[in-house]
């Protein structure tokens, strides 16, 4: 079982005068997350934490873990939060988040990078925590909770149709290859009552 892990923060950089004045803050109780599969980094404003105290967390993957995470971030009193993945891995976390009420935005990976700045400088989380309290990203399109629900049942129900077709082709090629010619029977006699 993995524990949560405080990971210790670098002093955080200000931007040059001239930038600071251009960037107004939409966002002050925001909060980054970059996803992974066995563990996500998160980072908080530098408000969110006392004095001395990380802005940066990770915490791992599992549902109580996950659990874990939106506390803190209710405890951080984070209204809003803006996360990165490249995989599926964000789905359980987005769900958990806005369960707890929090707005939740996802980003494409790709549209992250395109924004000028130190990214490699700095961990992912804490970049995507300070464009999002400058108002810099747009979340993808993600329907309605319902919607999603109802196009999962839809997925399963036409995988399993497939499925069930592609095993009757299967019981058809074994009974072929033991001679048994049951297509011929049945088209030649359809009114039999076997």
């Amino acid at each position: 079982m993995k524990k949560t892990k405080t990971i210790p923060s670098r002093k955080p950089t200000k931007p040059s005068s001239s930038v600071a004045e251009a960037l107004q803050v939409l966002n002050p109780n925001a909060a980054g997350i970059d996803v992974g599969s066995a563990s996500h980094y998160v980072c908080v404003g530098p408000h969110a934490v006392g004095a001395g105290q990380s802005r940066i967390r990770e915490f791992g993957a599992f549902t109580h873990q996950l659990d874990g995470l939106v506390q803190w971030l209710k405890q951080c009193k984070v209204q809003t939060v803006v996360m990165e993945s490249t995989g599926v891995y964000w789905i359980p976390l987005f769900q958990k988040l806005e369960t707890g009420g929090i707005q939740t935005l996802l980003v494409n990976a790709r549209d992250v990078r395109h924004l000028p700045g130190r990214k490699t400088d700095m961990k992912d989380c804490e970049w995507l925590q300070r464009l999002h309290t400058y108002g810099l990203l747009r979340g993808s399109f993600r329907p309605a909770d319902g919607i999603c629900r109802m196009r999962s049942v839809m997925r399963h129900r036409a995988n399993l149709v497939s499925s069930a077709a592609q095993q009757v082709q299967l019981m058809q090629k074994a009974l072929q290859q033991m001679n048994i010619l049951l297509h011929l029977v049945v088209r030649a006699r359809p009114a039999c009552g076997f």
